[in-house]
């Protein structure tokens, strides 16, 4: 709305298409609930989304930050001021008529979103170490990576319960699969008054639902580059890779002090899932070293993925 911010300004590709703080910042500096989610692979998620069941499509999710007021995002007042932008410049008016021909007037809203998604589902990423290994048999991660995986996978951990599939974040969405629910999940990071609350701000899907145990449940981020989308959970209350396997294997993180105090192992919202679990220090570094085989360098550096430069 004041000219000072893109989607890629939330959205940076170094960063796998997130933007390295523990909570977005709009254009006028007003600070979001939660963090900015990567947007690798995003067209085949089944939800889009900290914590709304609802929002599928990417046509429809980008109307919130282009236009929402609470948070501010990119704080557009309307269509009008965003669409004579677009238009004054020639070489905008010359990809618009290309890509939407015989329309009269392509320059329009519902073109631009229907643009902007288009680009965010050339988004792919799946050229990490991990997918060299399994999808072409290349001798691509490290023994310490290899025990990493095993665990990743175990019941013990149950990590890939909540982050599965190629996606690493549960269920997908694509042509010819049969849809899938969504799944949200309370991972313990809060307990507030000993009763299963979160932060007033941050209350998961409950902020649709109202339901008591949709509280504090959350969709699974993506763990595809993971290594460079720090800090983590949904409000970035989590620095590290080290801290977030410690809130796991606790299950559930303890707050001694402060508003949000409370033990999240005990939780009475929590999933099942989350029950803890012992690692030795060797383990430990073996599942970090794994989760690292899932950085994507090419997608980070990508050309075709970069600020094209000035139109």
């Amino acid at each position: 709305g004041n000219g000072t911010y893109a989607c890629a300004s939330c959205h940076r590709q170094a960063l796998a298409f997130t933007d390295g703080r523990a909570r977005a910042v709009g254009s006028t500096g007003e600070l979001h609930p939660r963090g900015a989610m990567s947007l690798a692979n995003a067209a085949y998620d089944a939800t889009l989304t900290w914590a709304d069941p609802d929002m599928t499509r990417l046509e429809e999710q980008m109307l919130t930050p282009m236009y929402g007021r609470h948070p501010v995002e990119l704080g557009l007042a309307g269509e009008e001021e965003a669409l004579k932008r677009i238009e004054a410049k020639p070489d905008y008016a010359r990809s618009f008529a290309a890509a939407f021909p015989g329309e009269p007037g392509p320059v329009n809203m519902l073109n631009v979103r229907r643009a902007i998604a288009s680009f965010e589902r050339t988004l792919v990423s799946g050229d990490a170490p991990y997918d060299r290994l399994v999808y072409r048999g290349e001798p691509a991660l490290s023994e310490s990576a290899l025990r990493g995986m095993r665990l990743f996978f175990s019941d013990k951990l149950k990590c890939s319960r909540c982050h599965g599939g190629f996606t690493f974040s549960g269920p997908v969405a694509f042509v010819g699969l049969e849809p899938l629910a969504p799944t949200f999940h309370n991972t313990g990071l809060y307990n507030l008054g000993g009763v299963g609350l979160y932060p007033e701000d941050n209350t998961g899907i409950f902020q649709h639902t109202k339901k008591d145990e949709d509280m504090g449940r959350f969709r699974a981020p993506t763990l595809r580059n993971v290594e460079v989308t720090a800090p983590y959970m949904h409000d970035g209350s989590i620095a590290t890779l080290e801290e977030v396997l410690a809130h796991y294997a606790a299950g559930g993180r303890t707050i001694v002090g402060g508003p949000n105090a409370g033990v999240g192992r005990d939780n009475p919202h929590k999933s099942d899932l989350i029950g803890g679990f012992e690692l030795d220090e060797e383990q430990r570094a073996d599942l970090i070293e794994f989760l690292k085989s899932l950085t994507d360098r090419s997608f980070l550096t990508e050309s075709r993925f970069a600020d094209p430069g000035p139109l």
